[in-house]
């Protein structure tokens, strides 16, 4: 059931957290950012604590602990450090927590003790040059070829691409159009056939690098099999799209937690910085900002625990999702901008953090779902039905 206020269990941990950005993971944040550097020692550090296997069952190494412990782990990383939060994000709601729900018993035992001791990263690769938010569009290829499976394609914008031990592929099985035939391999780096392409300049989250993943018959054994499907159903693809609601919910939840270190330090910043011989808190306008920021992170933190906490089958609401996530991607924008007006021109220094967080939070809406490609499935929901996006 989900509640509006989170428990004294849920907030000691949010403080325990938060102690541990705040002494080990803000004072470098804009290293990470400015030498485009991946937080490696911050890496070693979550895994040394435990946390990166917080959500991998204890069967296999992990915690066990809900969702939205994830997210407030996240929300709380992104405050301070979101390159540090963008590869939590990866180890606690990305392809980790999809093989957990969807692999196989042996992929789950030889894979998640990896995740949870930090030796093993998951990378998600979906995207390609000619298919973004039309996924469906995907022309990446697997064929059988005796006991295992020949892989082809290239794929682009794989966070963590270069650094992963693991890529969680999506490939079209055999000849087949739209969503039939869609389903997922597990590709391990140093396989004959598998290279990675120079890494991508981002305007933001520049400390976890994207890059073009290309694969020239790549043979895959049957063990890396995710999903297998035909060329007849789309329900492989149905299984692998349900099992991303996690990601989604754990994007917004860093959003929040963006926005709320965005939000803390135009608060103080107004206190502090004085025109006209008094401090600029003062003036209604700055008030006007503040006042807003404070409701739009208010709303989308309620959001998002809704999201988090409101569950079947261990899966968060694919409505709850998208809302969550729209609604977060679009505040986070917002209150970082408006955070950096309240700075003057200081905040477009970079001696400052508010154009950092400014190029971060942008990032947000480009990955698991544009808010355009949202707005369909909140509106299908609506309606009640699905609404043709192609031309005829």
């Amino acid at each position: 059931m989900f509640s509006f206020k989170l428990d004294d269990e849920l907030e000691s941990f949010r403080h325990e957290v938060r102690s541990l950005a705040e002494k080990e993971f803000a004072p470098r944040a804009a290293y990470w950012d400015e030498h485009e550097e991946y937080p490696e020692a911050n890496k070693n550090l979550l895994a040394e604590l435990g946390y990166l296997g917080m959500l991998v069952p204890e069967a296999y190494g992990g915690s066990g602990l809900s969702l939205i412990h994830g997210v407030v782990f996240l929300e709380e990383l992104a405050r301070v450090c979101f390159n540090t939060a963008l590869v939590g994000q990866l180890y606690l709601n990305g392809p980790a927590k999809a093989l957990a729900e969807l692999g196989t018993e042996e992929q789950k035992q030889r894979i998640l003790p990896g995740v949870v001791k930090g030796d093993y990263l998951i990378a998600i690769s979906i995207s390609e040059p000619g298919a973004g938010s039309a996924v469906t569009d995907l022309s990446t290829n697997i064929r059988k070829e005796g006991d295992d499976y020949i892989l082809n394609g290239t794929k682009c914008f794989t966070t963590a691409g270069i650094e992963a031990t693991h890529s969680m592929v999506f490939a079209r099985f055999g000849d087949s159009k739209g969503a039939r035939g869609i389903g997922a391999v597990l590709v391990e780096k140093g396989m004959e056939g598998f290279t990675t392409g120079k890494p991508e300049r981002k305007m933001g989250g520049c400390g976890v690098k994207e890059a073009e993943l290309h694969f020239d018959n790549v043979r895959i054994p049957k063990e890396n099999i995710i999903v297998e499907a035909t060329p007849y159903s789309n329900e492989g693809f149905k299984r692998l799209m349900s099992s991303f609601g996690p990601e989604r919910v754990g994007n917004a939840g860093m959003c929040v937690g963006i926005s709320q270190g965005a939000y803390e330090t135009a608060l103080a910043y107004s206190e502090t910085r004085k025109q006209f011989g008094r401090p600029i808190a003062e003036f209604q306008g700055i008030q006007w900002k503040i006042a807003d920021m404070a409701t739009q992170l208010h709303a989308a933190r309620l959001m998002v625990y809704r999201a988090a906490t409101n569950l079947k089958n261990g899966f968060p609401d694919p409505h709850d999702c998208a809302m969550a996530k729209l609604y977060s991607n679009e505040m986070a924008q917002r209150i970082t901008n408006e955070a950096l007006q309240i700075h003057g021109h200081y905040g477009y220094c970079r001696d400052y953090p508010l154009e950092r967080m400014v190029r971060d939070a942008r990032g947000f809406s480009l990955g698991g779902g544009t808010p355009e490609i949202l707005r369909n499935t909140i509106a299908a929901q609506c309606y009640g039905r699905t609404f043709n996006q192609r031309r005829s």
